[in-house]
Order: C-alpha cells, then sequence, then structure tokens
C-alpha cells in the first residue's frame, strides 16, 4: 500500500467534518463526491446550491448526498457577521463590513471551523495562498507556543534506504522566507508533529546547514545553532540535532564520522532547511532527479486544520488534501 492510500485509509478509519469554500467550482464539486462515496471525511460544501447542482451536471456526478451551505441564506449568518464584528472592531470594522466580508465563502467556511461546526478547511483551487490563510490567522490563530503558519512536503524517495525507507518530512519548502532562529525552531517541531500524525514517524529531525558541528564559522551556522537551543527548550523530549550538513543527516557512515555522538545524524527523517530557498531548491530536486512523491505542501501551525490547494490540482490533489486535513483534525 503507497503512502495516499495509507492516508486515506487511515482518514476512513475516523472521518472529521470538512469544509469546502469553494463549493461551486467544478473539481471540488467531483472530488466532493469521491470523498464521500469513500467515507473520508464528512464534507460540507459552500455556495449556491443551484450552481453546485449545474457543476455536479456538467462532471457527470451525483451530489445529492453532499450537504451544502449557502452564506447568503444560512441561519447562523448574523451570528458569524457579529462574531467577525466583534473580533475585528478594534481594527476599524463596521458592522456592515463585517457582513459583506462574512459572504465570501472562505470567511463564511473558515468561521464555521472557528465556531466548532466543522474540523476543518480546505481551499485554493480558486484562491491564492494568502487568501486561504488571512481569515484563518485573524480568528483560528496559531497553536500555543507557535507564532508561525509554515509547510512541510512529504517525500517518497523509490529504492532509497536512508530516512523511513524513503520517507522524509522536508521543510519549510513553501510559506516562510527567511525564518528567524525561533521561528526556526517552531517549525522544526511543527514538522515532527506532521511526521508523527500524518505518517507514523517516530521523527528524528536534523537542522540542515553547509556545517555539521562547527565544521564551518558564519552567522547562517549560528542561527541554526541558535534555533536547535531554542526547539530544545521548548520541546525537551523531541528528538532533534544540529547543525549537520545533508549527507550526515541522513547517510549512517557519514553521520558518525562527521557528528560522532550524535543520536540523529545519519538517521534523520525531518530535514529542517535554514530558509525557503533552500527547502524549495531541495525539494524540487529531489521530486524530479530522484522521481520522488512530493506530498504536500501541507499547512501546520494552525490551532485548527487549514490546508492550501495549488490553483492548478486536479480533483485527487483535493480528495488527497482532505484526507490529509482529516486526520490533521483527527490528530492520529
Amino acid at each position: 500500500m503507497d503512502l495516499i492510500e495509507t492516508l486515506r485509509d487511515k482518514a476512513r478509519k475516523n472521518p472529521k467534518r470538512i469544509v469546502l469554500p469553494e463549493g461551486e467550482e467544478p473539481r471540488t464539486v467531483k472530488a466532493a463526491t469521491i470523498i464521500t462515496r469513500e467515507k473520508l471525511a464528512h464534507v460540507t460544501l459552500i455556495g449556491n446550491r443551484a450552481k453546485i447542482e449545474a457543476a455536479a451536471k456538467d462532471q457527470g456526478v451525483d451530489v445529492g448526498a453532499v450537504p451544502s451551505i449557502d452564506p447568503e441564506t444560512a441561519k447562523d449568518f448574523d451570528e458569524y457577521a457579529a462574531a467577525y464584528f466583534e473580533a475585528r472592531k478594534a481594527k476599524g470594522m463596521t458592522p456592515e463590513e463585517a457582513r459583506r466580508i462574512m459572504k465570501d465563502t472562505v470567511f463564511y467556511g473558515t468561521m464555521m471551523v472557528h465556531k466548532g461546526q466543522a474540523d476543518g478547511l480546505v481551499s485554493g483551487a480558486l484562491h491564492s495562498t494568502a487568501d486561504t490563510v488571512r481569515p484563518a490567522l485573524q480568528f483560528i490563530k496559531t497553536k500555543p507556543g507557535i507564532s508561525i503558519v509554515s509547510s512541510s512536503f512529504i517525500m517518497i524517495v523509490p529504492d532509497c534506504e536512508y530516512g523511513e525507507k524513503g520517507m522524509f518530512i522536508f521543510a519549510d519548502c513553501a510559506v516562510m522566507p527567511n525564518p528567524t532562529d525561533k521561528e526556526l525552531a517552531e517549525i522544526a517541531i511543527a514538522s515532527a508533529e506532521t511526521g508523527r500524525v500524518l505518517c507514523g514517524l517516530d521523527p528524528k529531525v536534523a537542522l540542515l546547514s553547509f556545517s555539521t558541528y562547527g565544521s564551518a564559522k558564519h552567522e547562517l551556522v549560528d542561527k541554526v545553532k541558535s534555533a536547535l537551543k531554542i526547539a530544545r527548550e521548548k520541546a525537551p523530549d523531541l528528538k532533534i540535532d544540529g547543525e549537520l550538513q545533508a549527507d550526515a543527516a541522513i547517510i549512517p557512515r557519514i553521520g558518525k564520522s562527521k557528528a560522532p555522538g550524535s543520536a540523529i545524524a545519519g538517521q534523520a527523517n525531518v530535514l529542517i532547511f535554514p530558509d525557503l530557498q533552500s527547502g524549495n531548491i531541495a525539494y524540487k530536486l529531489v521530486e524530479r532527479l530522484a522521481k520522488a512523491q512530493a506530498v504536500g505542501p501541507v499547512l501546520q501551525g494552525m490551532n485548527k486544520p487549514v490546508n492550501d490547494l495549488s490553483r492548478g490540482c486536479s480533483v485527487d490533489d483535493i480528495v488527497n488534501v482532505v484526507a490529509i486535513t482529516s486526520l490533521q483534525a483527527a490528530g492520529l
């Protein structure tokens, strides 16, 4: 069973309520019928019912078993608009503006998650990452002790003996351009949790650098060293080490040579890159040159799960991200 089927199988065991605010979008409508049929999650489409049914007809699917909510007529609309006004009035929000904004399906769906009417949200087939994340930052916010939203990719490298039989978590490859030492520590902690929840890993985290154990002197190395200290203070039970070069992190022979005594060197399955440039370049190179499967990005650090899609996503992509979001909500 490959990773995707494993994730879907896990999701079926404890399906959560996931809201899809792009409910009139054809790929999303089709994905919702698959998710419902396969019992991967309890999905709700946000949008006008007539438009949803028209999209379903165009896709050749039956959306009768998939519930939907139209913000324009929803019974909770007044409550949600009032809650949004209260949360934002100190920043100049007016009741009229709050009502206008709450008609936006992403804001409405995010408020459903915030109010406990849904367990997670998936958007991005039509909206940008900023449009997906902004409402979540305003009222779902980040987990206690985490100040940022970051991302990770699950990387499955074929015929690979390193990591967890070729499985790794790479972070951050999509969100944080130049994290501080504190932010790097938070990315490490969040990525370890992603590996545990989604992949069943016993996370072994390497903070990567162009230096191993002081082999080079530079302020960029100092940032990684500082991140290690912060991460160990914030999560004393986390298996983490750094600074480590990539080969020292994943190849046992080189790990023993360059970082003798390290419990992580040569064994790492969660790789934390020092900045977005290195992370993004690394995951794309591994995906293309090693023919790896890259699953993600998975957004992490939110109090409740919110995940972003590519606007070029396929129906299968939507189904898979919903399964991942359901697993995050279950904390399995």
